[in-house]
Order: C-alpha cells, then structure tokens, then sequence
C-alpha cells in the first residue's frame, strides 16, 4: 500500500510540473497587464496537435520539436498580442476577457473543422523506469524535468536578465516605465509570446502523457485558473508551486476516493482559499 501511494505521489507530483507550467503563462500575463487570457487552453491544444502532425507525417519524437514550436508559440502570442489584445488593455477587464474569448472560440471553431473532435495520441513511449520498488514512467519524468528546467530559466530570465527587468518594471508601473525609455507596447507584446510559449510547450508535454482532442485545452485551463489562486495571482513561480500541490492531489486522491471525486476537491480547494487566503499561498508578485 505505502509503494503504490508513494508511486501515486510521485506521478502526481511529476504531472504537476507540467501542470504548473500551463499556469505560469496564464499567470505571467495577468501579472504584467492584468488581462485574463481565455483562449490560453485553446493555443495549448495547438501544441498538442502541432506535435502529433510533426510526429505523424515527418516522424519527428514530441520533444525534438519543442523548439520549433515553442519559437511558433511566440510570434503566434505576438500576433495575438496585436490584432487583439492591445486596443483593449487599458479598457475595462470585460473588454479583454471578451477579446480574448473571442479568440479562443476562433481557435476551436476552426481546429473543429479541421481536424474534428476525435481523439489523437502520439505514439511514443521511452519506457518504464525502476527505482527500489517504484515503477515510473520516463514520459513522465521527461515531460516534468523539462517544465521544471524551463521554468527555473524563466525564473532566472525575469530576475536577471535586461528585459527581465523591462517586464517587472512595466508590470509595477506601466507609466513610470515609459517614462524611463522602456518600450512598454513591444515589452507586453513579447510578454503576452511569452507566455503563449509557455502554453504552446505544456501542450506538447501533456501530449506525451495523454490522449487529447480539440478540447481538451479547456479542462487544462481552467486547472490553471486553480493552480493561479493557489500560488498567487500574478506570481508565475507560485503557479508552478500551485501546479505541484494540485498533481498531488490527482495521484493521492484515486487510492482512498473515486476519480469523479478529484474536481470536487480541487475546486473545493480553490473556494476555500478565495474566501480565506485570496492572495495565494505566496502572494500576488509584481
């Protein structure tokens, strides 16, 4: 019992890495222009099908094609950026969260169209690893040590690089930054590509782990949504944090209780910190 609760934790804990990254972009756009991306799962779902295609008709493995789409991901967010959501930041939240939801529906109605709602997997197993008397998945534990290593460079990009600190900077006071020559328009354009890699990346990773259709980036997004008010809105690391805590809630919460029981308690979870730490566990970071 204690092996396969522990094997439980672990794969859940490993799922929570990538989870974590899907909430970081979400959470690193609101940070920094406070606009609730909507169509964040959709452009995930973009991931998924784009490395299915390179996998399927070229027979490129998932995670040789991370670059590619990832750099994809970025001009996609950039462009995204300016056909949509630059004429409505500064207007009411409504107004981006509309502009935003319009895209979204954009995305899925024509990936509907193109490629219908039937299931995709991408074939690609790395195996099984033991470990003492653990059995883990190496998809898995690619998939999590990627998510942790590009968000620790995510971590390190913002603290310490120049345009790091461009975007803090405009996250803190978008004015000021102007003021003191920041380009802030090109700065929450490459923010916003910044964070629709992030989604772009996770869902290749997830691809690599589970089946997937055109809608399956919704139910990940709004597990982002979660793991964003666990750690703390605007606070890209405490997403990843968040991320952790909610992958290992799904791996413990099977062995004791159904599966169908698994949202009640996460959502659950999400209610009980909105009513009593609504700042998160590590607060909202600018």
């Amino acid at each position: 019992m204690l092996t396969q609760l522990t094997t439980s934790l672990l794969d859940g804990l490993l799922l929570g890495a990538v989870y974590g990254m899907v909430a970081m972009g979400l959470n690193l756009i609101w940070g920094v222009m406070k606009v609730i991306n909507l169509a964040h799962g959709a452009v995930m779902t973009l991931g998924m099908f784009g490395a299915y295609f390179l996998f399927v008709i070229w027979n490129v493995p998932p995670y040789l094609s991370l670059p590619v789409l990832a750099l994809g991901g970025w001009l996609l967010g950039v462009a995204v950026y300016w056909i949509a959501v630059h004429r409505v930041i500064d207007a009411p939240h409504l107004s981006s969260l509309l502009s935003t939801f319009a895209v979204n529906m954009v995305l899925i109605g024509a990936g509907t169209a193109l490629f219908t709602s039937s299931p995709r997997n991408i074939d690609y197993s790395l195996g099984s690893l033991e470990v003492a008397s653990l059995t883990l998945q190496v998809s898995r534990l690619a998939a999590a040590g990627l998510a942790m290593a590009l968000s620790l460079f995510l971590y390190a990009f913002l603290g310490r690089s120049f345009f790091g600190k461009c975007i803090r900077a405009v996250a803190d006071d978008r004015a000021s930054a102007e003021l003191m020559g920041i380009p802030t328009s090109r700065v929450l354009a490459a923010t916003f590509g910044i964070g629709t890699m992030l989604a772009i990346v996770a869902g290749v990773l997830i691809a690599t782990v589970f089946p997937f259709n055109v809608l399956s980036g919704e139910g990940y997004q709004t597990k982002a949504f979660v793991m964003c008010v666990l750690g703390g809105l605007g606070n890209p690391m405490g997403a990843l944090v968040g991320g952790l805590l909610l992958g290992a809630i799904e791996g413990i919460v099977p062995s004791f209780l159904p599966v169908s029981a698994v949202p009640m308690i996460e959502f659950a979870l999400f209610v009980l910190f909105l009513l009593v730490r609504p700042s998160g566990l590590f607060g909202g970071s600018k």
